[in-house]
């Protein structure tokens, strides 16, 4: 695309977005995050925890076919190769110069055509039928759906989960086509508020709202299946899920006021510009805590945050819980402290009116690779939960309840 002499978006690009425009951030981010489950399956395959069965994906009919993390990465090998090649061309063709940064946007969005071609066409055998699973279960999770249990539920609660950490990132390829497409130039200095004030934070907010619709759903299931047999089942009453769907909500007040603040106006809303970031504040805050807590105790099982009986049982380590996969405690412990700092740090990240600094592109960047960085740990240890609530604990259709009424998720 032909840059336009006028536009004044060439002498405004900081150091970052010249060497890794706003399109190639999206793709590298994403390709990281296929990298990433990759890592999952094999090492959590190495410590005998059968992620297939557990997210109902079919087994392998032969021994001769590759395992599924081997399948993972060549896949994640298709996408990166293009990814480098485009890359190098691009760094040697604009050698840092802003505008050639500007004119060559061509290059990172022609490779995210390739990326879309890789994941969804059949043309090619490369992990054929985990892209067909993961096709299948994005359109069901979109607008919240999810599958029963003997179906795969819980593999839909990770993918929407993971989604849930991609927020941002979903947010700044809308911005990257917004401006392709409105001729602003998608290597320019990112404009966040392409489209207007609505659709940015609309975006970041969508995979809160699938997780928020999929709580529901549970509960509705919860109370249908009370209602017919006339008693409440092992699962309690589904006010756990409530209390999930109530998690996911409290990101949108962090959302919505951060986008009042980037679009403030005095007495339009009622409140001045330092009340309004007190308000955003405390909606960080309680984001942030609320989801480490769950994170902990209830998709970890963790007695860290529990009663004082449950927390110094002499039969596990202090916080933590019996039937354990992984090697050392400290891995746990581990674990926690990331969980609680990078919770602080992704819900200010979900804030769009930080980001009109110019300055903070590379910063803005690492807070996106870190969250999916922290998503990437977070999965070890909901999936090995999993693996002992099915093997050691509950039955296997309760993923993500806890009864309210004295009954544990983890029985060890």
């Amino acid at each position: 695309m032909a840059a336009d002499p006028a536009q004044p978006d060439a002498p405004e690009l900081d150091s970052f977005s010249l060497v890794l425009p706003l399109p190639y951030r999206v793709a590298l981010i994403i390709v990281l995050g296929v990298w990433a489950w990759g890592a999952n399956l094999q090492y959590l395959a190495l410590i005998r925890i059968d992620v297939p069965s557990l997210i109902r994906y079919p087994s392998r009919s032969s021994p001769t076919l590759p395992p599924h993390h081997l399948s993972t990465y060549r896949l994640a090998t298709l996408l990166s190769l293009p990814l480098a090649a485009s890359l190098l061309l691009f760094w040697l063709i604009t050698h840092g110069d802003a505008q050639a940064v500007v004119d060559w946007e061509i290059l990172p969005n022609l490779y995210l055509i390739v990326l879309v071609c890789c994941m969804v066409l059949p043309w090619h055998s490369v992990s054929r039928s985990g892209r067909s699973r993961f096709l299948s279960t994005l359109k069901r999770i979109s607008i919240g759906g999810i599958a029963e249990a003997q179906d795969g539920k819980f593999g839909d609660i990770l993918m929407a989960d993971a989604m849930t950490s991609y927020a941002k990132v979903l947010g700044d390829l809308f911005v990257a086509l917004c401006m392709f497409f409105t001729r602003k130039h998608s290597t320019g200095r990112p404009d966040r508020s392409c489209g207007g004030a609505f659709w940015v934070p609309f975006i970041i907010a969508i995979p809160s709202l699938i997780r928020f619709r999929q709580c529901i759903i549970e509960y509705l299931r919860v109370r249908r299946s009370n209602q017919r047999s006339g008693t409440i089942g092992s699962a309690g009453w589904g006010g756990q899920h409530l209390a999930n769907a109530l998690k996911y909500s409290s990101a949108f007040p962090v959302i919505i006021l951060s986008a009042m603040q980037r679009g403030y106006e005095p007495g339009k809303f009622g409140l001045s510009e330092a009340g309004l970031f007190r308000l955003w504040l405390l909606a960080v805050f309680l984001n942030s805590f609320y989801s480490f807590y769950w994170d902990v105790t209830k998709d970890w099982d963790l007695t860290l945050l529990s009663g004082q009986r449950e927390r110094n049982n002499p039969e596990h380590p202090w916080g933590l819980r019996r039937n354990r996969y992984f090697h050392t405690k400290e891995m746990y412990y581990g674990a926690i402290i990331m969980d609680l700092m990078l919770r602080c740090t992704w819900s200010f990240k979900l804030s769009p009116h930080l980001d009109h600094f110019n300055d903070l592109e590379g910063g803005i960047f690492l807070m996106e690779f870190l969250e999916v960085f922290r998503r990437w740990i977070w999965i070890f240890f909901r999936v090995e939960t999993e693996w002992v609530r099915n093997n050691r604990g509950p039955a296997p259709d309760d993923i993500l309840l806890a009864d309210h009424n004295g009954i544990k998720l983890d029985e060890d």
